[in-house]
C-alpha cells in the first residue's frame, strides 16, 4: 500500500478553510511531533517503496500522478460541501438593526441588508397612496407640506389633500411615504390612515382604534419589532374651521438592538376624517422622551398638530387614480 502527500494546493485549500486544524499540525505543535513519531515506520516503508518504484519507470510516475489529481479533486469537493457558499454568507450578513440608530437617522448603520433582512423586514405600511400625478411638496420657507392622496375602496377613490406645516425637511428613501425628519435628532412626523371606522365619528372611536393601528407590526414606528410599553396619556376632540380633530399624545418604548436598552419616545397624533370618506387621516409627530420634555419639540409637536389638514380634494374630470409606489413624475 502507498502513501503521497497532498500537492501544495491542497495543503493550502485545508489550511484556509480549516484554520485550526492547520495549526494544530503545524511543525511546531506537538500534536504534530506526536504524529510524526507514530508515524515513523510507516514513513520508513513508504521510502521503502519509493526507491523501488524509482526502476518502474514513466508507468509508476503516471499512475501517482493520477492517484495525486484524484485525491486533490477529493479533498476539494468535500471542502466545498463543508464551507458555506457565498450567497449563504450574504444572507447571513446582517439580520439585525440598531433601532434606535434607525429611528434617529433613517440609516441601517449595520450596512447593507442581507437577503434574510429583506425577506424578514417588509416595508412599512402606513395606508398613504399618493393620487396619480401628483407628488409630495414642501416650501423650504415656511414649511408647508402639501400631498394629494387616495382613500377609500379601489370602486370608489376620493382624494383627499392633506397639509402641515413642518419644521423638518422632507424625508426620501424607499421606506417613506409622507413624512419629514431631522436626520440628526430623528425628530420628526409622518402621515397614516387606518381602516375604516365604519361609520362612527372620531369622538365615538376608542384611542385604541388609532394606536393599534399607528404602532401595528407592520406599520411605521414596528420597521424593526413593535414598540412597547405604550401608554396613552391625553385624548380630546377640538374643531378646527368647521372640521373635527382628535388628538391623542401617547408614550411609548422603542428597543435598541445594539444595547438592548429600551428608549423611551413621545408623539402627538392628530387625526381627521374627511367629508365624504369613512377612513381617518393621522398625522403622528415623535421625538425622543428627553428632547420631547427638555428641547421643546413638545410644544413644536402642537404647532404641527394644529397646522395639519386633511379635506377632499377640488373634483376635476380626472379620474382618480392610485399612484404606482417609485414611478417618478414627468414634467
Amino acid at each position: 500500500m502507498r502513501f503521497h502527500a497532498l500537492p501544495s494546493a491542497a495543503v493550502a485549500a485545508s489550511a484556509f478553510l480549516f484554520p485550526s486544524m492547520a495549526a494544530a499540525f503545524a511543525p511546531s505543535s506537538p500534536a504534530f511531533a506526536a504524529e510524526r513519531l507514530a508515524t515513523a515506520p510507516l514513513a520508513a516503508s513508504v521510502a521503502s517503496d519509493d526507491a523501488d518504484a524509482s526502476s518502474s519507470g514513466c508507468a509508476t510516475s503516471s499512475s501517482r500522478g493520477e492517484f495525486l489529481r484524484g485525491a486533490t479533486a477529493s479533498f476539494l469537493g468535500a471542502a466545498a460541501l463543508v464551507r458555506p457558499g457565498a450567497a449563504a454568507l450574504a444572507a447571513d450578513r446582517q439580520d439585525s438593526m440598531d433601532l434606535s440608530e434607525f429611528l434617529r437617522t433613517g440609516v441601517d448603520s449595520g450596512g447593507p441588508m442581507g437577503v434574510s433582512s429583506q425577506a424578514g423586514k417588509s416595508r412599512p405600511e402606513t395606508g398613504v397612496v399618493l393620487r396619480d400625478g401628483s407628488d409630495i411638496s414642501r416650501d423650504s420657507r415656511s414649511g408647508s407640506v402639501l400631498a394629494e392622496i387616495v382613500v377609500g375602496t379601489k370602486a370608489e377613490p376620493v382624494a383627499v389633500l392633506a397639509s402641515f406645516s413642518s419644521p423638518w425637511p422632507l424625508a426620501t428613501g424607499s421606506v417613506y411615504d409622507v413624512e419629514c425628519r431631522d436626520s440628526k435628532t430623528g425628530d420628526g412626523t409622518f402621515l397614516s390612515i387606518t381602516t375604516s371606522a365604519k361609520g362612527k365619528s372620531l369622538s365615538d372611536l376608542p384611542s385604541s382604534f388609532f394606536l393599534d393601528q399607528l404602532f401595528a407590526p407592520t406599520g411605521r414606528f414596528s420597521f424593526y419589532g413593535p414598540p412597547t410599553d405604550i401608554k396613552s396619556k391625553k385624548s380630546e376632540t377640538i374643531t378646527q374651521d368647521g372640521a373635527s380633530y382628535r388628538l391623542i399624545e401617547v408614550s411609548f418604548s422603542t428597543l435598541s438592538q445594539s444595547t438592548q436598552t429600551e428608549i423611551p419616545r413621545t408623539a402627538l397624533v392628530v387625526a381627521t376624517i374627511p367629508e365624504g370618506t369613512d377612513q381617518a387621516v393621522m398625522l403622528a409627530t415623535s421625538a425622543t422622551g428627553i428632547r420631547w420634555r427638555k428641547a421643546g419639540v413638545g410644544g413644536t409637536a402642537r404647532e404641527v398638530a394644529a397646522s395639519f389638514r386633511a379635506v377632499p380634494a377640488p373634483k376635476t374630470s380626472l379620474k382618480v387614480r392610485r399612484k404606482e409606489r417609485g414611478v417618478p413624475l414627468d414634467f
